[in-house]
């Protein structure tokens, strides 16, 4: 069985409130931190994309540059897991980087194109 490691911290919630009260005092140590648990822990990583993903806070095109993969890539791996996709930019800027994107993604597959 496996054991549930016991928390130093008085509640969970107490523990995030002071990681974003010491977020404001001493930004770089947050950072930081965030930084290595999120390079170490690849679905913590996911699960904090997606869920920005879900709420609407990022694009597809972002939550693969975060995730290292190509839009692509996640678009079909969110058609296998049932994740919704919105489809279309909402400005020109995302659209270029959308185009940005799949030629990257087929220039990795194929070589270079041209359009």
């Amino acid at each position: 069985m496996a054991m549930i490691a016991k928390s130093i911290f008085p509640t969970q919630t107490w523990a995030l409130d002071q990681f974003i009260q010491l977020g404001k005092r001493q930004p770089e140590l947050i950072n930081s931190a965030l930084s290595r648990l999120l390079s170490e822990d690849a679905e913590l990583r996911w699960a904090l994309v997606i869920n920005a993903y879900m709420d609407q806070q990022i694009n597809l095109g972002r939550a693969a540059e975060l995730l290292d993969m190509h839009e692509i890539e996640l678009r079909e791996r969110f058609i296998n897991l049932g994740i919704p996709l919105r489809m279309g930019s909402t400005d020109v800027a995302e659209a270029r980087a959308e185009v940005a994107a799949l030629r990257s993604w087929l220039a990795e597959i194929q070589g270079p194109v041209t359009v």
